[in-house]
């Protein structure tokens, strides 16, 4: 039997043994039975890419637009074209319980919305600056603010952040939510905070047996080679595992320019 499934919605993504591969169509035909599901999945490799391209095969039914409802957020994306991790479920709740009313916040891999809609609608952000390259990716990040009702507080900027241009020394709250590793966008991160500085939400991927405080010091070191400085103690924080021997973590600094 599957060693493991993630249901979104109307669709169903199944990990399995590779041997059971010729008994899919059956396996499949079953899930969609026992859960009511319209289609099942199998994941046929590793996520893929910069753009994070998830890697699945269609097993059963046919149609893999799906919509999950979260917290209150309606998310509506392609299962076998878009991740939607579901271990990020609390950390989407807490983006949203830390951002403060009013806040200028960006982030700089939208996604489908992932932290910028609860950043909008849950933390009531002024202003969400929401940038994303893959054009699947974009056209759902466009639909699900509308649906959440979030539209006039969420600018869509479509391009690479690296180099579509954006308003530096402007910002009170930075979102990087890229995997494996944001570490190396903690200096554009800089730049893009208020004078007075902000907060700098930094994920990447970390050994288990590391300690937590390896992670934090790589992104204090990362954001002191770029001229800023922690106001406070940056913590952090497991998000979930990822992989044998590592696990999703998320740093939370709080930086200034140095003096």
């Amino acid at each position: 039997m599957p060693s493991g499934y993630h249901r979104m919605g109307r669709v169903l993504v199944v990990q399995r043994p590779e041997r059971l591969a010729p008994y899919d169509p059956l396996l499949g035909s079953a899930w969609q039975d026992e859960l009511g599901v319209a289609t099942v999945l199998v994941k046929s490799g590793p996520i893929e890419g910069e753009l994070r391209t998830p890697r699945l095969r269609i097993i059963a039914g046919g149609e893999t637009e799906t919509e999950v409802v979260e917290h209150g957020v309606r998310w509506r994306f392609d299962a076998a074209r878009v991740m939607f991790a579901a271990g990020n479920r609390t950390e989407r709740l807490r983006v949203g319980r830390l951002v403060r009313p009013g806040e200028t916040v960006i982030d700089l891999f939208a996604g489908i919305g992932y932290f910028a809609i609860p950043a909008a609608r849950t933390g009531r952000a002024s202003r969400v600056w929401a940038v994303e390259k893959n054009p699947v990716s974009l056209r759902y990040l466009r639909e699900n603010i509308a649906l959440n009702g979030v539209a006039d507080r969420v600018l869509v900027v479509a391009g690479d952040n690296r180099t579509v241009p954006l308003p530096e020394a402007t910002f009170d709250r930075v979102l990087l939510g890229y995997l494996p590793s944001a570490t190396s966008w903690v200096p554009q991160a800089v730049r893009l905070l208020r004078p007075t500085g902000g907060w700098v939400h930094v994920h990447t991927v970390a050994d288990v047996r590391s300690p937590l405080a390896d992670v934090v010091r790589e992104v204090e070191e990362a954001a002191g080679a770029a001229g800023a400085r922690p106001l406070g103690t940056s913590r952090v924080r497991v998000v979930k595992p990822y992989g044998p021997g590592r696990h999703h973590v998320v740093v939370d600094a709080r930086l200034g320019a140095s003096p």
